[in-house]
């Protein structure tokens, strides 16, 4: 009993470090989640904006419900601007024949724990596409 004086602190300190570890794992890949919902909430009302970027001139005339690239820009770029939080890049594309938009946005997450065995931060990204219909 005498040689194992001791031992009883020694698992403590490694059992302390691995919760620590645990822990800083699950922070990073919180904020990650987080981040992500929010990339991909953004993602999603900027696309219901970009939906409402229709060609008044083509509908108008010719009966073609198709969107206008520089209107679903605007659009988006009001319904980004309108969201507070994590800053976020963004990219629209409006088809040549303005069938459908989509509407991608992408931001990055610093590490803390996980910078230990990664290089660099994280990059979360979310996609939404939306085509113009008319409601029944």
């Amino acid at each position: 009993m005498k040689d194992e004086r001791g031992s009883v602190t020694l698992w403590m300190v490694g059992l302390v470090m691995v919760v620590f570890v645990v822990g800083g794992i699950a922070l990073d890949l919180w904020r990650g989640l987080a981040a992500y919902r929010f990339v991909s909430s953004l993602v999603d009302s900027a696309a219901v904006a970009a939906g409402s970027g229709i060609d008044e001139t083509a509908w108008r005339t010719e009966g073609q419900l198709v969107l206008d690239p520089d209107r679903v820009r605007a659009r988006v770029e009001d319904a980004i601007a309108a969201q507070a939080g994590v800053p976020v890049h963004h990219d629209v594309f409006t088809a040549a024949d303005g069938a459908e938009a989509t509407v991608t946005a992408w931001t990055s997450v610093d590490l803390t724990l996980l910078r230990l065995v990664t290089a660099g931060p994280i990059e979360v990204s979310a996609r939404a596409t939306v085509v113009p219909t008319l409601s029944p």
